[in-house]
């Protein structure tokens, strides 16, 4: 990446401030992927070789955010940082959280343990993208594709398959033939998530520049049978994705919902 956007720079002293200690740290997960793709920037993540214990004596102002996952708030320079060790995972008896952490010193064992190629990509103080599953090829085809086995990444966490069409409504990408089927056949574990997991992602699908697409792979996929109170409306589903329409914001999600659901107001209100 010839130019980094402010928000890396500002982020940079903490970057050198690890490797100066003779730990690896990079820019890891939706802020690269959405750089490379100019879209606006949101959270600045950053994953590093240095162990919890390490990221905290080397700054005065930490706060232990997801410490048992290796995630620390570093304060020291005005805003607020998540660092994370590198690190492994196993064990997803609940199909979203790992039972067991283990801390490693590896950036492609990190990076091995992430949703989709796309995600997969780390970027050094410098600019240098680290891409070892074929993130960036993906990224020029626009197509969503698991890390390494799809069941694997699916039956690790569920909610996986709500970000795949999630990701195909916001960046109007293909999802892979692998990982779709992949979806189709776990479709069922998606009713072990908590609901207000599954709204996050329902909303922010139904207002992608490609919504139709992602509700279509909803359908297409069975996810909406496991969807709470969309069970029941495959035919009105349906319309909606033939008919034409564009939502910026929430209400108009559960509006357009409630129309073509002819709900009554006290239906609504139950929804």
């Amino acid at each position: 990446m010839d130019k980094i956007p402010t928000e890396f720079q500002e982020a940079l002293p903490i970057l050198r401030k690890i490797e100066a200690a003779g730990y690896e740290a990079y820019f890891v997960g939706g802020s690269v992927r959405d750089t490379l793709l100019h879209r606006p920037i949101h959270d600045v993540d950053i994953a590093t070789s240095a162990y919890p214990s390490e990221v905290k004596s080397l700054f005065k102002r930490t706060v232990d955010t997801g410490i048992e996952h290796g995630t620390v708030m570093i304060l020291d320079h005005g805003n607020g940082y998540e660092v994370t060790t590198f690190r492994t995972e196993s064990g997803y008896q609940d199909y979203r959280r790992p039972d067991e952490v283990n801390f490693v010193r590896s950036l492609k064992e990190d990076l091995k343990r992430r949703d989709f190629t796309i995600n997969a990509l780390a970027m050094s103080e410098s600019g240098q993208i680290t891409d070892l599953f074929g993130g960036l090829a993906d990224m020029d085809a626009k197509i969503i594709r698991a890390v390494g086995d799809p069941n694997e990444r699916f039956n690790e966490d569920a909610l996986r398959m709500m970000r795949a069409i999630r990701f195909a409504s916001q960046l109007d990408f293909k999802i892979e033939a692998k990982t779709l089927a992949g979806i189709k056949c776990h479709s069922q574990l998606l009713a072990k998530i908590a609901v207000e997991r599954t709204h996050s992602e329902f909303v922010k699908m139904m207002m992608g520049v490609d919504a139709q697409n992602g509700l279509n792979l909803a359908i297409e996929t069975n996810l909406y049978k496991y969807m709470p109170e969309l069970g029941n409306w495959l035919a009105q589903l349906q319309t909606i994705v033939n008919s034409h329409f564009r939502l910026t914001n929430e209400p108009q999600v559960w509006s357009l919902l409630a129309f073509y659901f002819n709900f009554s107001a006290e239906a609504i209100r139950t929804f």
